[in-house]
């Protein structure tokens, strides 16, 4: 096994994941000017916030086809040129209408990549590796949500335009991933699919050596030996709804436990503790440190302790940990960073379970020759789930306040949890072959 090989492309695809957090957290520095500047009231400033998840689904929706069509490094290379024209174009925009636009585009490349860059890893990396490559991607992200955090806290400081550097800001990292992008080749599992072998070998013997790469690449030509390929009604047939269904749920239950809501509007929850702007995006980047190191938790122990366990234990954990923020706020209870300690400890439970395990797990479960719409059908769940929450919070902390709101997202905490202790199979340590047979019977 060429480790050096593996961790380089592998770490090249999962920056669409830094990409990806970036663009959607830059939005939380910029939530108290955008509402000034374009006059915004409840409903307009959860639609300036979530309209993003409205182009990252309809990007789901587009890039499994495109992704199974022309190929995964192709439709990353698109995400890239998207990341960086909505960045430029929102921080220019002057109206609404041209603002919403362009958070749109942005939105068709976060909800792409965040379908196409784990399943790229999946395909490309050993089953004992699995875990750990693709919890690289939610590494990204999160390096990519802090990276936004840092650049709200320092950019800030410009006065009232400082909203337009923010959004500008992400087109460096774009280019930067775009030219990467050109160096590393697609998945052997993708080149198989369209009868070209002997390229998807001679990837597979740079990443595995020549001895594992005749063995995979005969694994994965019989995976997709003798059958047409599938359209999107087969999809949804009944031999695959058991995985479906899984994936789907799975997906959603990472957005409707509410992580969003916290990154989102964490500044505004922690000024309704009392703090003033600057300290509430300090401690939001605080929150966006926890979820950095917890990400190295899920990449330390995902391969050893397995899918399951992890995401047991983590919607147990941020069940109780919004509970007692919800306490804190029905009690008026804020001092001793009571608060701030149980955002972390809820944020650090979802970085190290939900944050990166649903990736693996969706990149994961899907036969080869339906993990192209598949996964777009799962993702476009997840952020259709992603913008009612974004959409909502602001209506429900007005409607419910904030501590019934919050009792809310503890209480789907409970629901994942139940889910998944006694539906969800493991996964660990298989190829992507045999997992298949974990859902799919044969005939």
């Amino acid at each position: 096994m060429n480790k050096g090989s593996i961790l380089l492309v592998s770490g090249v695809a999962a920056l669409g994941g830094l990409l990806f957090g970036f663009d959607t957290a830059v939005i939380s520095g910029t939530i108290p000017a955008i509402t000034a500047y374009f006059n915004l009231n409840g409903p307009l400033l959860g639609w300036a916030v979530g309209v993003v998840l409205i182009g990252c689904a309809l990007g789901a929706l587009l890039a499994g086809r495109l992704a199974d069509r022309y190929g995964r490094r192709s439709v990353l290379l698109i995400c890239a040129f998207l990341f960086a024209v909505s960045g430029i174009g929102a921080g220019l925009s002057h109206s609404l209408t041209v603002f919403v636009l362009f958070r749109l585009a942005g939105g068709l490349g976060v909800g792409a990549a965040a379908m196409v860059s784990p399943m790229y890893i999946a395909e490309i990396a050993p089953s004992s590796w699995r875990g750990r490559l693709v919890s690289l991607y939610q590494l990204a992200i999160v390096l990519g949500i802090l990276g936004a955090y840092f650049s709200n806290y320092f950019l800030v400081r410009l006065g009232d335009g400082a909203w337009r550097w923010m959004f500008a800001s992400q087109a460096g990292p774009s280019v930067l991933f775009g030219i990467l992008l050109l160096f590393v080749p697609d998945t052997p599992r993708w080149l198989v699919s369209k009868g070209r072998q002997e390229e998807a070998a001679l990837v597979l013997k740079r990443m595995n050596g020549m001895e594992e790469a005749a063995e995979a690449l005969e694994e994965i030509a019989a995976s997709f030996s003798g059958e047409v390929a599938p359209g999107i009604k087969e999809v949804f047939s009944k031999r695959y709804q058991p995985v479906l269904v899984t994936g789907v749920l799975i997906a959603v239950f990472q957005q409707v436990t509410g992580i969003n809501a916290i990154l989102y509007y964490g500044p505004l929850i922690f000024k309704q503790t009392g703090l003033d702007a600057s300290s509430s995006l300090l401690q939001t980047m605080g929150i966006g440190v926890v979820n950095v190191l917890s990400a190295f938790v899920a990449i330390g122990l995902v391969d050893r302790v397995g899918r399951k366990k992890f995401l047991i234990a983590g919607s147990l954990l941020m069940g109780l940990s919004l509970a007692g923020v919800a306490l804190c706020f029905h009690y008026r209870w804020f001092d001793h960073y009571v608060v701030l300690v149980f955002m972390l400890l809820y944020v650090a439970s979802f970085g190290c379970t939900l944050g990166a395990v649903t990736w693996v797990y969706l990149s994961e479960i899907f036969p080869n020759r339906i993990r192209g719409m598949a996964l777009s059908v799962a993702t476009l769940a997840l952020w259709l789930a992603d913008f009612l929450v974004s959409y909502s919070f602001p209506l429900m902390t007005e409607g419910l306040g904030t501590p019934l709101t919050l009792c809310c997202y503890a209480a789907l905490c409970g629901v994942a949890c139940m889910y998944i202790l006694f539906k969800v199979p493991e996964t660990k340590g298989r190829s992507l072959e045999e997992i298949e047979s974990l859902f799919i019977h044969k005939k």
